[in-house]
């Protein structure tokens, strides 16, 4: 063994690095060097035990991932890129194993299964040119299915039908076995799309995402002697990120190690952050259980943040039960206490965070006292001059995209640069460009652009051709807006022009609506009149997300409500033109690599790091998310997502709530986040830790949430102190399977069960429900 190869190692990175046969887990926490303790590993199998690359297969989640890997391996080996000659006709290699290969076998799940099914699928009738279908093609594909099964597009939304066949595919379902399972119209009428869907996939030798795991499963199902040499040929494995794992991609997995047995895979169940998108957490908990005599590596090290932060992070965390042990540590220093900061309202959160940047930037000759990771890498966008701070060290978290809109606002207020990652700027959404575009046709129906964004948003069977005939007759956008128009037959058929005139009357009856009502009122009215609120709230997957969206708008718009309607349309309208104006500059500078401060939501925060976080809007309701409250496997996640947020922070961590916030178009006023309860008040600079806990201990778990509505009025939910006192004296709540109780959501129901703090309930017309009863709200009746 190179004792020199290794001595960039910790002892735990080492370990992970020797242990090359037989099942081996690796709980990485955060910050714990485990790309490192992965690329040696890899490096080390072909360099010191001579395993031919093609018997090696990584798996990573992210191309950014596999490239980087792929450079440190080549690095590792001394080659000049990751393409090798070694063992280019080794009879173990995939395909032969002629001329060049790439070293590993080493990408995304995606990726490599496109690979392999590139050289194999002629077994499932398919040819090897085979397209894959993006986003928009399976769009079409599935609405061309529904109107062959005669299903109203405007009544199941086609990307909602997708999204559940995309379910069934992650978890291995054929149309055969979705078919089986279904009890209920919609399903029913999902599993007749889904099948004439693959059916017509398979005609145009096309595969859309989902199918290049599912078909290649079923490749090695269902051809045993293809699955043997695959087999052999990958005797070692590895998967990244193995918490982020579903149904089809553990059984890909478990299917290529079945012969071998020598897989490692590397996660950590605290950053299990995407169940909403079919990752089982279970996967990774349950490892041990799978394979007999799995070798458990911890690497709880932290060389990233402080103490301070590590700390507060693990107080925030230990309170999950889905999770494996692991006490992170780190030899940094102590570091600035956690910031918790209340803010008044939004606008003053968005300033506090802006002001605190240009502060630190000011001031930032301050350095922590590090243990210095071996071969560290470059500080991200350190600034000049002796470690200062530049805009590329600071990242704002926050939980929904629609909280970027204020940030966005004040940066620009400020002239601050800023980039927005995993998601468009706010005014160039597409549901934000939608109600923008009906909005500016009530007041120019001249405005060509705007009627053609919208005459078919939500579909109402006027087509792209009817719209391009128009266009090419040169109709005017105003006449088309005309009920009393009259087509000529000769260039529209009867179809197109009854679609046409039903949208003219719909767009006569919404300006007459319109008239008297202010900009928040008349998006309102826009949402419910068209059918867009419907239409969004169809797609399961993103359609809250988007109407939250609105909903900011909306917000953005109470500070013209108070104008003459017409008058404050046209106002609201030249403002947002202008903010997107500035948008274009700021984007420009980006795209020129000026420095820019970060905004991005805590999803997209995952493996990335920053010497200065701060994450905004903790609250109830918001962080965590309104829709985890009462269910207490989702409210985990929230609690890993909060993990994710604070452990990206290496330097300094603030955490932000606000008395008050504009949101959905109202003025609400909720609690501050539990998770800020989780953190000791020795760990945070300031008395508003104790303060927080304090309101709650007065109030119960739940206090009273103050609303302000549309008209102004003030009001007090009627939530109650839920906790009550037991004999002796502990603050818990006191059920019993048979009590009736009722929810303000769900209504009247029945206790069936009780285990620890969760209650399995039946209610009256809406089944069978699990809830937390100590933060449900819940009453005896």
């Amino acid at each position: 063994m190179n004792d020199e190869f290794l001595s960039a190692l910790n002892d735990k990175q080492r370990e992970v690095v020797l242990a090359t046969d037989g099942p081996v887990l690796v709980l990485a926490g955060a910050g714990s060097g485990k790309t490192r303790a992965l690329t040696f590993r890899l490096a080390y199998l072909v360099r010191e035990k001579n395993i031919s690359p093609w018997n090696i297969l990584a798996v990573t989640f992210t191309n950014k991932a596999a490239s980087e890997m792929k450079s440190r391996v080549a690095a590792l080996l001394a080659l000049k890129s990751p393409m090798t000659r070694i063992c280019a006709n080794d009879a173990n290699a995939p395909g032969g194993g002629q001329g060049e290969v790439k070293l590993p076998w080493l990408g995304t799940f995606h990726s490599i299964c496109a690979k392999i099914l590139r050289r194999e699928i002629g077994r499932l009738g398919y040819k090897n040119s085979f397209a894959i279908y993006d986003d928009d093609d399976q769009v079409s594909l599935v609405k061309q299915c529904m109107k062959e099964l005669m299903i109203d597009i405007k009544q199941y939304a086609p990307r909602m039908i997708l999204s559940m066949i995309s379910g069934a595919k992650n978890e291995l379902m054929t149309p055969d076995d979705y078919e089986g399972q279904s009890n209920a119209y919609f399903e029913e009428m999902v599993a007749k799309t889904y099948r004439l869907y693959q059916h017509k996939l398979k005609e145009n030798h096309a595969l859309d995402f989902d199918d290049l795991i599912m078909k290649t499963v079923e490749l090695y199902e269902n051809n045993p002697d293809v699955l043997d040499r695959y087999q052999k040929a990958f005797r070692y494995i590895l998967v990244d990120e193995y918490q982020d794992t579903n149904h089809a991609q553990y059984r890909l997995i478990e299917l290529l190690a079945d012969r071998h047995k020598n897989i490692c895979v590397v996660g950590d169940p605290d950053q299990s952050v995407y169940g909403w998108r079919g990752a089982d957490i279970r996967n990774i908990l349950d490892f041990e259980k799978k394979y007999d005599g799995c070798k458990v590596i911890k690497m709880e090290q932290n060389y990233r943040s402080t103490k301070n932060i590590i700390a507060a992070a693990q107080n925030v965390i230990k309170h999950n039960v889905q999770r494996k042990e692991k006490e992170l540590w780190t030899e940094n220093g102590e570091g600035m206490p956690i910031t918790v900061y209340e803010a008044f309202n939004e606008r003053e959160e968005a300033e506090y965070v802006v002001r605190q940047v240009e502060e630190l930037m000011a001031n930032s000759k301050w350095q922590i006292a590090r243990t210095p990771h071996p071969q560290p890498s470059p500080r991200r966008g350190e600034g000049e001059g002796g470690g200062g701070l530049s805009l590329n060290d600071f990242v704002v978290l926050y939980r929904t995209n629609a909280q970027s809109r204020v940030i966005e606002e004040i940066c620009l207020n400020w002239g601050m640069p800023y980039r927005i990652v995993g998601g468009v700027r706010f005014y160039e959404r597409r549901e934000i460009k939608d109600i923008l575009a009906y909005l500016k046709i009530l007041r120019n129906p001249n405005d060509w652009i705007s009627l053609k964004r919208i005459i078919n948003i939500p579909a109402r069977g006027i087509s792209d051709n009817t719209v391009q005939i128009l266009e090419e007759n040169k109709i005017p956008a105003a006449l088309v807006l005309d009920p009393s128009i009259q087509y000529p037959v000769s260039i529209l058929n009867p179809r197109a022009i009854e679609s046409l005139k039903n949208f003219a009357t719909l767009y006569e009856t919404i300006l007459k609506a319109s008239r008297g009502k202010n900009v928040i009122e008349l998006i309102q009215y826009l949402l419910d009149k068209t059918g867009y609120k419907e239409w969004q709230l169809a797609d399961k997957l993103e359609g809250e997300e988007r109407l939250e969206n609105i909903h900011e708008l909306e917000s953005l718009a109470g500070s013209f409500a108070d104008q003459d309607p017409e008058t404050g349309l046209d106002n609201f309208l030249a403002e947002v033109a202008l903010m997107t104006d500035l948008d274009r500059a700021a984007d420009k500078e980006a795209r020129e690599g000026k420095p820019a401060l970060t905004l991005m939501t805590a999803h997209n925060a995952k493996g990335l790091e920053f010497p200065v976080v701060f994450m905004i809007g903790m609250e109830e309701g918001l962080f965590p998310h309104s829709q985890s409250l009462f269910d207490q496997t989702e409210l985990e996640e929230e609690r890993r997502l909060c993990y994710v947020g604070m452990t990206r922070a290496k330097q300094r961590l603030y955490l932000i709530y606000t008395q008050s916030r504009i949101w959905h178009g109202g003025i609400t006023a909720n609690e501050p986040s539990r998770f800020l309860l989780d953190i000791p008040d020795e760990l945070v600079d300031s008395n508003k830790q104790l303060a927080i806990r304090n309101n709650q201990i007065e109030n119960g778990w739940r206090s009273p949430t103050l609303r302000v509505d549309r008209l102004g009025e003030k009001t007090e939910d009627s939530t109650e102190d839920r906790n009550q006192k037991t004999e002796n004296g502990d603050s818990t709540y006191k059920l019993s399977p048979g009590d009736k109780i009722e929810h303000n959501k769900f209504g009247e129901g029945i206790v069936v069960s009780i285990e620890g703090t969760i209650a399995t309930i039946a209610f009256v017309g809406k089944g069978i429900k699990k809830l937390d009863i100590t933060i449900a709200p819940l009453k005896k009746v």
